[in-house]
């Protein structure tokens, strides 16, 4: 006689209290656990490369200063502009330099913000270049 002769024939037992469970919900029990779930984002995040932030020096800062008061003296003329500028990450150290282009709408002085007129509002602290025909046009020393 074997060990389980006494019960191998019996029918299987149904609950009455509790729902049969689906074959898939089944089969999720046995899954494989993931221990290190977001493994793969933190590396990306930390693979992903930043810029440092481009340091100036005073002649390119004085440059930068006379460009932008030549915007600010032409403003109703609505110069068009080239702008490079750095925004710096939010989640880790450094950040990109972007380019934008477009017409300035104000330079704001009590904010620091040159306001483009697509809303675009960027630091004047974080501008590293500004190109435009009024410089061409004009002579500054």
């Amino acid at each position: 006689m074997g060990k389980y002769d006494d019960i191998i024939n019996l029918p299987h037992h149904v609950s009455a209290v509790h729902p049969r469970m689906s074959a898939l919900d089944r089969a999720a029990q046995f899954s494989p656990f993931a221990a290190l779930t977001g493994l793969d984002a933190a590396m990306e995040e930390t693979a992903r490369v930043t810029d440092a932030m481009p340091q100036l020096d005073e002649d390119r800062k004085e440059e930068l200063d006379r460009r932008l008061r030549i915007i600010q003296e032409h403003i109703t003329l609505r110069p068009e502009i080239a702008v490079t500028y750095f925004s710096p990450d939010v989640k880790k150290a450094g950040g990109t330099c972007h380019l934008i282009t477009g017409i300035v709408k104000k330079l704001d002085e009590r904010t620091h913000q040159m306001i483009m007129e697509n809303g675009t509002s960027i630091p004047i602290d974080a501008i590293c270049e500004i190109e435009c025909a009024l410089f061409d046009d004009m002579e500054y020393s």
